[in-house]
Order: structure tokens, then C-alpha cells, then sequence
């Protein structure tokens, strides 16, 4: 009665508009591009700039994440009321890059942290309001593929900015052959970043059209999570395309027990996350885990970038074809096991910078396998958790609870690294993510989509034979 089968139907929808305005789409990869080259390099410039201890350089990748998840809701809401979505996008792409440009004048730590609080704040109008330019613009049998395309421009993007970034220090630094010196390779190449996000502001200002109707959140709320992270930020749980995250209207019907059990296990996962992540820049370029360059630095995250990008299409082929439960679970003991490596790998290898490095991004790039499954399984998780009434709900609390626990363990990471020290900084992040892991494990799962719910009869498709 309530199989699958049963919601295989389809409605003819004209497009809302030609598809000739997907052109616009493209104005999002100088913005991937500018997001990969400034993740490492924003706490790499502070470390340069200002010698902080570990638990500043966690400020600092928290201070972005400290105003987004709140305004991505606010410029959602805005956006709504002036009727104005263009110059909301275009704004916040100007934004951005105005603060990658401010950002290597600074003289001051507290003028670099404020800094990037306002480039958080900056960034968190181009996700909500994308999204509802991309809905409003096409047809509702499209979403699932433009989305997915958004989820692809981000993540080649970020691969290309994090390469750029590699060979550019390469070259630049004062080991390079062009050498500038390491400051004012990071800062040139931080003008560059800033640049390109002030070029993704151009592209849509000449090819974002406002669209000639609006969508009434609560009727998208149906939506299943169309929209996966490719890539792991290195500074919090950004993404470019996201669902509708709107709190203060969300579905009639309270999430029932199971699905809270799910958001509260999530919310610990992502502190154990950024528990190791906070203060993996300090990590690696210290004394103690071999000095790395910026080169170096750069090059660890980007095998992590490339393995989860080069994942993503097959993990969601894992998942389907799997239980996302028992994937989600997996990956995440996988980084349980992974996280100690990375301690063993500087006592082995310390001596050897070349071969430290090799292991370090080797490990690190294992970390991006394990996000290609983790960012796939656990929506799909979540989605067959709640029922169709609240999915926009769960969703958005799944996008809020994931940014604040990323912010919470970033902060904790530092703290923990200048107090106790790398060793057991790190043994309580895999501690933390065995917890969250733990806490999955008497989740019950549904097979079918939505199996609590059950469609009007004149909605639902007829079974083969049936009168």
C-alpha cells in the first residue's frame, strides 16, 4: 500500500522559463574556485601574520561559521520581503570578495578575525537564496539534476582552487623558484581568491534574471535532500546550494523521538569532526608534526578534496544499493580508526619530510573517502526517518545542528590542543565521533521511502492490474 511503487508517478510541467537561463549557474565556480584557494590559506596567512596559539587559529576558522548559519536564515527571510533575489546573490558574491581582499591588510589579529565574521556573514545569503533562484527559475522535474550540478561546480571547484593554491605556493613561496617570500605569496594569492569572488558578482549580475514567481517555502518543504556536500570545508560545514533552512516556520507536526535521537547523535558527531579539524592547521604546521610549509599544508587538504569529489557519484551508488544506516555507521569508524594514524605517522616518520607528507595526505585524502560516504548516507538516513510533513523541518535542523556543532568543536579543538596537546586533542575527537556513532546504533531504519505516510488515492498511481 504504501511501496514505493506507489509514488511513481509524474506530473507534465512546462518550465518555468527556457533553459537557456542555466547560464547563470556558471557564476558559482569562480566561487568554488575562491573557496578553495582561501579555506587553508586564511588560517595559514593568521599563523604567518600573527604567530597565534592554536586555540586563536580555531577562532579564526570559526569566526566565518560564528554569523552564517544564523543569517543564511536571516537573507533567506529578506530576500522573501523585498521580492529582490538578484541583488541579494550579486551582493553577497561583491561581499565576499571584498573581504578576501580586505583580509591581508590587516594589522591586527582583532581586525582579522572581525574580518572574517563579516565574510561569514557575507557568505550566508548566496546559499539560501541560490536555491531559490535555481527553484523558481525551473521546472520542478529538473531540481534533483541542477542541484546535483551545483553539488559538482562546488566540489570540481574547490579541487581547482585547492591545485591552484598548491602551485602557486609552490612557486611563489621563498623555497619557489619565483620566490616572493611566504607572506606576500599568501596575501597575493588571497587578492587572487578575493578577485574571483568579485568576478562570480559580475558574471551574475549579467546573467542572474529575477524570477517571474515565487515559491512559498512551505510548499517545497516535500522535497527530499536533494543537495549533498561534496567537499569538507575546511572552515566549518559551508555550502554554496542548501535546502530551505527556515526554523521559524517550520512543519505543524513535532519531529517524533527517533528523528531528535538523530539530530542530538549528528550534533556530537560534528563537534568530534572539528574537534580534529580546529586545530589541524596549527597540527601540521608545527614543530611537533614535522613543521610543514604552506606548500605542504595545501597539498593535505587537497587530496582530501579529491578523493571525496572523485567518491561522490559512487557513494550515492553504495547508498542506494545498500542501507545508508550501516554506511553512515562504517565511515564513521573508518575516521574513528583514521584519527590515531595520523599521530603514529609523525612518531614514525619525523625525520623524513617527504615521506611525513606523503602519509599526511595520504591519510588525510582517506578522511575524504569516508566524507564521500558520511555526506550521502546521512541525509538519505534522516530522509527515511521523518515523514513527508517534516522533511523541511528535520532538514533544517540537520543543516543548523551540523554548523553549530562545527563551530562548538572548533573551538573545543583549540582549547584541548593548547591545554593537553596534539595526542590527546586527538584521541577525543575519535572518541567524540565513537560516541556519535555509538548513539546511531539503536536508530531504527525504514527501507521504504516513507512508509508512515500515506498519499490521497486520486495522487497515487495505480498497480499494474489493479481495476
Amino acid at each position: 500500500m504504501n511501496s514505493r511503487r506507489d509514488l511513481d508517478f509524474h506530473v507534465r510541467t512546462p518550465p518555468v522559463r527556457p533553459s537557456s537561463s542555466d547560464v547563470w549557474f556558471i557564476s558559482y565556480l569562480p566561487l568554488a574556485l575562491s573557496d578553495g584557494i582561501s579555506g587553508p590559506l586564511i588560517p595559514l596567512l593568521a599563523l604567518a601574520l600573527f604567530r597565534p596559539s592554536a586555540l586563536v587559529v580555531a577562532a579564526v576558522i570559526a569566526a566565518s561559521s560564528l554569523s552564517e548559519v544564523p543569517f543564511t536564515i536571516l537573507w533567506g527571510n529578506l530576500s522573501d520581503r523585498v521580492q529582490h533575489r538578484r541583488y541579494f546573490l550579486v551582493g553577497s558574491f561583491l561581499a565576499t570578495g571584498a573581504t578576501l581582499l580586505a583580509m591581508p591588510f590587516a594589522t591586527t589579529f582583532g581586525e582579522y578575525f572581525l574580518i572574517n565574521v563579516v565574510n561569514g556573514l557575507a557568505t550566508a545569503a548566496s546559499a539560501p537564496i541560490g536555491t531559490m533562484l535555481l527553484l523558481e527559475t525551473r521546472a520542478k522535474r529538473w531540481w534533483p539534476r541542477d542541484i546535483g550540478l551545483f553539488g559538482l561546480i562546488s566540489g570540481v571547484g574547490t579541487v581547482l582552487g585547492l591545485l591552484l593554491g598548491f602551485v602557486w605556493l609552490g612557486l611563489f613561496s621563498s623555497a619557489g623558484p619565483l620566490s616572493l617570500g611566504v607572506v606576500a605569496a599568501m596575501r597575493y594569492l588571497l587578492l587572487v581568491a578575493g578577485s574571483l569572488s568579485i568576478l562570480s558578482g559580475i558574471t551574475a549580475w549579467a546573467w542572474v534574471e529575477e524570477p517571474s514567481l515565487r515559491l512559498n517555502r512551505r510548499s517545497i518543504s516535500e522535497l527530499l535532500n536533494l543537495e549533498k556536500g561534496v567537499v569538507e570545508r575546511v572552515r566549518g560545514f559551508r555550502r554554496r546550494v542548501l535546502h530551505i533552512v527556515e526554523l521559524a516556520r517550520g512543519a505543524p507536526d513535532p519531529l517524533p523521538r527517533v528523528e531528535w535521537a538523530f539530530l542530538a547523535a549528528l550534533f556530537v558527531m560534528s563537534i568530534g569532526f572539528q574537534v580534529f579539524y580546529g586545530p589541524f592547521v596549527f597540527y601540521l604546521s608545527s614543530p611537533a608534526a614535522g613543521g610543514l610549509d604552506q606548500t605542504q599544508v595545501t597539498f593535505v587538504f587537497l587530496t582530501s578534496a579529491v578523493a571525496s569529489t572523485a567518491l561522490f557519484y559512487h557513494s550515492g551508488l553504495a547508498v542506494e544499493y545498500t542501507s545508508p544506516k550501516w554506511v553512515f555507521i562504517g565511515s564513521l569508524l573508518a575516521r574513528v580508526a583514521l584519527i590515531p594514524l595520523f599521530l603514529d605517522s609523525v612518531g614514525l616518520l619525523h625525520g623524513d619530510p617527504f615521506a611525513l607528507t606523503l602519509a599526511l595526505a595520504g591519510l588525510n585524502g582517506a578522511m575524504g573517502v569516508t566524507w564521500a560516504f558520511l555526506s550521502t548516507a546521512s541525509t538519505l538516513f534522516l530522509v527515511r526517518l521523518v515523514g513527508v510533513t517534516n522533511k523541511g523541518k528535520a532538514l533544517g535542523l540537520y543543516n543548523a545542528l551540523a554548523g553549530f556543532g562545527g563551530l562548538a568543536g572548533t573551538l573545543l579543538g583549540g582549547w584541548l590542543y593548547i591545554g593537553l596537546g596534539a595526542t590527546w586533542t586527538y584521541e577525543v575527537a575519535a572518541g567524540v565521533v565513537l560516541l556519535g556513532a555509538l548513539m546511531f546504533l539503536p536508530i531504527s531504519y525504514r527501507r521504504t521511502l516513507f512508509p508512515s505516510v500515506s498519499l490521497p488515492v486520486k495522487g497515487r498511481a495505480r498497480r499494474p492490474g489493479s481495476g
